[in-house]
């Protein structure tokens, strides 16, 4: 992985050479359609909604574009920043796609996060000269992204660089500032994403993974990157990564709330809830493995020594993502992406009964978490975290579908119902 763009502030490109600029034969080649499952999820959720697009009807405005599946959430990485995945090869020609719609699509999914800190990877591979926006609105669309933007993301991570994109970059270089040329890295092979994020949580296009394996091996042996590290082996102590049934079996007195939730949470409520943008901010990674590995290892872990609020955040955030299983379960998520449908009079009841259902370690859980939520959201005056600004950050960690990745019309919905759980939080929870 490297990030060598250097950058000045400047006049625009000239246009000429944007108008010129091709893609290489290698990268113009017709690659077959990507046969991957797009989206494994539990998403049939109305008969009005049309097979390619798992959660907006024909008739919504940005179906044409959502149906492709260009722009995913994939949950955290490893520093606790939100990531939003681009995917190129997923791109129809350029004739049946509505570009400026596509921008308004991604900026409607970044202004979920814009407020916090994120990251954002682009899979390069399968951008043609069929479905290739023109440069010139490649330019007008980072003119676009303004400093609300541009300010709280941490990383771009460019995969699969080739001559073509960083050739753009370059001529592009007036435009970009030198603090947000720091932020782009070349990813070559899928395995260094790892330093970054769990490629598993990725919904990688199958012809992605194949150019992959297609680079590996037109390499000498001796010049063969690292794989991805192979899952470990369950530690005996194990606590992430970890079904919340099986949690409580190991816990000395049974408790159906996990000991991480307790620890940060109890440290949270005693000495953060004052903190401004506490839960949007990322931690030091190195720390993060630490704690987890402490945790994993059987050891108490003691925040209060550490006196590290975000690094408390992030190792709640983490652990809520980590679960085999959302906390929410994949069974209630027809329900809840569908919640809107439910009149005002009936949501409080309608989220007890459906709470209700969850195994005893989850509603244990979801209550000892929500009551914390109402509690910092109770100092929003301070720290800036009312019910809307926490439903953004907690929404994906409480549910996501099988496989991981959500769209942005996935995401209204579970964060409108995590919102009002906040809401109503003292109906549901009396």
């Amino acid at each position: 992985m490297s990030s060598d763009l250097l950058v000045d502030l400047g006049e625009d490109p000239p246009t000429p050479q944007l108008d010129h600029l091709k893609l290489s034969p290698l990268e113009d080649q017709q690659w077959p359609p990507d046969l991957s499952t797009i989206s494994k999820s539990e998403t049939d959720i109305s008969q009005r909604l049309a097979a390619g697009s798992p959660h907006l009807s024909w008739d919504h405005p940005f179906y044409d574009i959502a149906r492709h599946q260009i722009i995913e959430v994939a949950g955290d990485d490893n520093f606790g920043r939100k990531v939003i995945v681009f995917n190129a090869c997923r791109m129809p020609p350029h004739h049946e796609l509505d570009h400026h719609k596509l921008l308004l699509y991604l900026k409607g999914t970044l202004d979920q996060y814009v407020e916090s800190d994120y990251t954002l990877i682009y899979f390069h591979h399968g951008l043609t000269s069929d479905n290739k926006p023109s440069l010139s609105w490649v330019r007008d669309a980072y003119k676009e992204f303004d400093r609300k933007y541009k300010k709280n993301i941490k990383a771009l991570y460019i995969v699969h660089p080739t001559m073509f994109i960083k050739t753009l970059l370059i001529l592009f270089k007036p435009l970009i500032s030198f603090k947000f040329g720091r932020k782009i890295n070349y990813v070559s092979y899928l395995s260094e994403l790892e330093d970054v994020v769990k490629c598993e949580q990725l919904v990688i296009p199958a012809r992605v993974r194949e150019y992959d394996n297609k680079l590996r091996a037109s390499l000498k042996p001796t010049a063969q990157p690292p794989m991805s590290p192979p899952r470990s082996p369950p530690l005996p102590n194990q606590v992430f990564g970890v079904p919340l049934a099986l949690l409580r079996q190991k816990s000395p007195d049974g408790n159906p709330v996990p000991v991480v939730m307790r620890d940060t949470i109890s440290f949270l409520s005693e000495h953060g809830l004052e903190i401004e943008g506490i839960f949007r901010r990322s931690a030091n990674v190195t720390l993060v493995k630490e704690v987890q590995l402490r945790y994993n290892s059987g050891e108490a872990v003691n925040f209060r020594e550490m006196e590290d609020f975000h690094l408390a955040a992030v190792i709640l955030k983490t652990f809520l993502r980590e679960l085999p299983e959302p906390l929410l379960t994949y069974g209630l998520y027809n329900d809840i992406v569908n919640f809107s449908s439910v009149s005002s009079d009936s949501q409080a009841s309608t989220m007890t009964t459906l709470l209700e259902t969850l195994p005893e370690e989850n509603y244990a859980s979801l209550r000892y978490l929500v009551t914390f939520l109402a509690q910092v959201s109770s100092y929003s005056e301070v720290n800036k975290m009312n019910n809307s600004n926490l439903a953004v950050v907690f929404g994906p960690n409480l549910l996501w579908g099988r496989d991981n990745a959500m769209s942005l019309s996935a995401i209204g919905p579970i964060n409108n119902f995590t919102r009002t759980l906040l809401d109503q939080q003292h109906l549901v929870f009396p």
